[in-house]
């Protein structure tokens, strides 16, 4: 079995973690990523606290095994994220800005803190803030990122990290990449859109085939997302989301000041709220051109970390046997 330093930080088996998907219900398929090996996560964007708690209440029936609870700061939800130190997870994990204060209180709660960072200066904070995992996210991702990508950003990352454990994300979606990711220096990936089209995710049928179906060029990186989606809540906080084309998006790029934010946001919400969300938003990464069925969560990890080793062990073989004597 694969392991690295990030196992035991985490308290996990497999250097893989869930990636967490902001509103969309997810319970099922973090607890399936956990009883892998995995660590899975769950999201929390503009879920109401009471929700909240009876997806956490219900992940604890299917697992006793170690996973996170997402947060952001677009917005960050404050009540909500007393109810997740109240909650005591394995792990917060965070994105869209380092807020060393939230840091320290995690801690002082006794959870460890996942830091996803985009470029050198957002690594450069989480170290400082004394993060305990790093989660380099290249602009290859699907939801909200930045631009650098992830084989650039990777080692950077492991440059400046001082020990803590570093994760790569974006663009990873099977054992190659795994693998790719630990000789660039990492400890382990995060996987978003093979995850999504997964048998366990609980999202719309037609959001999973065209994953499926999709080409690389077939996501976007969205310039004018602050016309529809919540404001950031601290001034440095940043992020552009990447995703599937629809009408609706096509349209905001294209004439973004046809679209009144007071009236395009709160419909997006209530649509990702009630199952819709696929319609105005299908957040995919490129490594949808890797993705080519619908599995059941277990089936992809396993063969991401099979793969990976197996790889690993080729590679190194073939170069003993490619060294001069």
């Amino acid at each position: 079995m694969l392991r690295t330093r990030l196992c035991d930080v985490l308290g996990i088996e497999v250097p893989l973690i869930g990636a967490p998907y902001g509103p969309f219900d997810q319970v099922e398929l973090a607890a399936a990523v956990c009883e892998s090996g995995g660590l899975g996560s769950l999201g929390t964007a503009v879920r109401p606290v009471a929700d909240l708690r009876r997806q956490w209440a219900r992940m604890r029936e299917l697992t006793d095994r170690p996973f996170a609870i997402n947060h952001t700061l677009r917005p960050l939800n404050e009540e909500a994220f007393q109810a997740t130190l109240d909650e005591r997870p394995a792990a917060i994990s965070f994105h869209l800005g380092v807020p060393d204060d939230l840091v320290k209180r995690a801690h002082d709660a006794g959870i460890l803190w996942i830091q996803q960072v985009m470029d050198v200066r957002q690594a450069e904070q989480a170290v400082r803030a004394g993060v305990d995992v790093i989660v380099a996210q290249g602009g290859e991702a699907g939801g909200q990122g930045g631009e650098v990508s992830t084989v650039v950003l990777v080692p950077q990352v492991v440059d400046i990290a001082a020990g803590t454990p570093v994760v790569a994300a974006g663009g990873i979606a099977d054992g190659r990449g795994l693998a790719a990711a630990l000789v660039l220096g990492a400890q382990g990936v995060a996987i978003g859109t093979r995850l999504l089209a997964s048998v366990e995710m609980n999202i719309a049928q037609e959001w999973k085939s065209r994953i499926v179906a999709a080409e690389a060029r077939d996501t976007i990186k969205l310039a004018h997302s602050d016309r529809f989606m919540p404001p950031f809540s601290r001034p440095d906080a940043y992020g552009f989301p990447r995703s599937l084309r629809t009408a609706f998006l096509e349209d905001v790029e294209a004439h973004p000041e046809r679209v009144q934010p007071a009236e395009a946001g709160p419909r997006i919400v209530e649509a990702m709220l009630t199952g819709r969300g696929h319609e105005f938003l299908p957040f995919t990464g490129q490594s949808a051109a890797l993705v080519h069925e619908i599995l059941p969560a277990a089936e992809i990890v396993r063969r991401i970390v099979d793969d990976a080793e197996t790889i690993l062990r080729r590679t190194a073989e073939a170069c003993t046997r490619a060294a001069p004597h």
